[in-house]
């Protein structure tokens, strides 16, 4: 599923290619895109008609593209889904499911999901943000984020240290993939009790956190398969700077030893045994 960096790499385009164009219509080919717009499909199109982009922004994983309207359209990408600059006549992809056309004749934007998990929708006055996802805490590269605020909230949780990380109102964005780069770098095990963690622990954690968000951002994000790509149809190449992540029995780039896959919440945590070891009871970080 497509994370901070490579949400961000489709704002990026998005507000590059969008931002300050007028939608003259928008074509549904798929209901099931626009589910989390409750009016509908057809009331989902009509409302859209007319409006100008005004800005595109981020909160974690979700976009919003607010309008002239005071509304905003809010998007997520599921685990295939797709926003595409496609010039008008483009042949249609396999899975198109909404088309954006524009006032200027321009390149129109497509959602193209695969596997239908993600989804567009209208936010009734959430231009500023919408409210259907104000719970979505900021993520560390936000210039609002608040370390000092993190930390303790980390330390005052009782769980796993990945568990927190992946939780999204604490800090947004973190999925599977990145948390394991910034435990590797950091130095911990996943399963490392949040409450044993010193404060400078902690701290030094987020530091790599925010460390590999950026450096992914830089390369357009992690593209293991032609599903992630950005809005001109390119793939990431962070996946070649990975140090731990899908890389079960390959040496350590740091010690040597064979890194090591574990069962995590249905999917898989990778670390190295030697830089990363178990957590014996409460050790602290």
């Amino acid at each position: 599923m497509p994370e901070l960096p490579e949400v961000e790499t489709v704002r990026q385009g998005l507000a590059q290619w969008v931002v300050g164009r007028r939608i003259v219509s928008v074509e549904v080919r798929h209901p099931r895109a626009v589910r989390r717009h409750v009016p509908g499909d057809v009331h989902f199109a009509d409302v859209l008609a007319g409006r100008t982009v005004r800005d595109a922004r981020r909160r974690g994983k979700y976009l919003w593209l607010p309008l002239d309207s005071g509304d905003a359209i809010i998007g997520h990408l599921g685990m295939s889904g797709q926003m595409l600059l496609q010039p008008t006549g483009t042949t249609d992809e396999t899975h198109l499911r909404v088309r954006f056309r524009f006032a200027d004749d321009g390149p129109e934007l497509r959602f193209v999901d695969q596997r239908t998990f993600g989804g567009l929708s209208v936010s009734e006055g959430g231009a500023d943000l919408p409210d259907e996802i104000a719970h979505i805490a900021r993520d560390p590269i936000d210039p609002e984020f608040s370390d000092a605020d993190f930390v303790t909230a980390l330390r005052r949780r009782h769980t796993e240290v990945k568990r927190a990380l992946l939780d999204q109102t604490l800090i947004s964005g973190v999925g599977n993939i990145y948390a394991d780069e910034a435990l590797w770098r950091a130095r911990l095990h996943g399963g490392r009790p949040t409450d044993a963690l010193t404060a400078p622990a902690a701290q030094r954690l987020l530091g790599h956190v925010r460390d590999v968000l950026g450096e992914a951002i830089s390369q357009g994000g992690t593209s293991f398969d032609a599903l992630y790509v950005n809005v001109n149809g390119e793939s990431g190449y962070f996946d070649r700077e990975l140090n731990a992540y899908g890389r079960e029995g390959e040496p350590c780039r740091r010690c040597g030893a064979p890194i090591r896959r574990e069962a995590f919440m249905n999917r898989s945590s990778y670390s190295c045994p030697r830089c990363q070891p178990r957590p014996r009871g409460s050790l602290r970080g």
